[in-house]
């Protein structure tokens, strides 16, 4: 049995990939999920590779993944690759949610709506903010914002991740999560 191993830097990470991953894979392939949460973004850096490298599971890859925050995208992969690399994992999937993990959620309100139980936010998926939630700077202000502060990150996130839509979400980041994670278990 193949086993992914998520690093993640928060719970409401886990909370997400526990509500999507049944959605990628039809029940005939066998995966087994491990979470690995960190204690925020200093943490996962500081500990990835320590933990990546004492791993002994056969048959297992790893993903990682980060908020994006304030820094560089282009940085903060580099930078998480490099200590993939260096811990002898460098098929690890790197994924970066633009800016914040709530990006996922901005990217698919028909979600948000269902999850949360908020009405009237799927006409505002075609508006300007909305069309590329990639580049809005406080995803998670927004989220509370158009919920009236129903939103909150772990209980939210699992409300809204089963009904994320894989293949129509705004939010390209996560988009490049869910397709960099099918080709992963594709590789063998």
């Amino acid at each position: 049995m193949k086993t992914i191993v998520f690093c993640l830097e928060e719970p409401s990470a886990r909370e997400m990939l526990k509500g999507v991953l049944p959605n990628i894979f039809p029940e005939t392939v066998v995966l087994h999920y491990r979470y690995i949460v960190f204690q925020g973004k200093q943490d996962l850096e500081k500990q990835l590779k320590k933990r990546i490298r004492g791993w002994r599971m056969p048959n297992t890859k790893f993903v990682v993944m980060r908020d994006q925050d304030s820094a560089d995208c282009h940085d903060v992969k580099e930078k998480l690759v490099g200590l993939c690399r260096d811990a002898g994992r460098p098929d690890t999937l790197v994924r970066v949610a633009c800016h914040e993990l709530e990006s996922f959620y901005l990217g698919d309100l028909a979600a948000v709506e269902k999850g949360l139980n908020v009405s009237n936010l799927v006409c505002k998926q075609n508006s300007v903010k909305f069309r590329d939630p990639d580049h809005l700077v406080s995803p998670d202000k927004e989220m509370e914002r158009i919920t009236a502060n129903r939103y909150q990150k772990v209980t939210g996130s699992r409300a809204i991740s089963p009904h994320l839509q894989l293949n129509d979400n705004k939010s390209k980041s996560f988009m490049a999560l869910i397709t960099g994670i099918k080709q992963l278990v594709e590789i063998d």
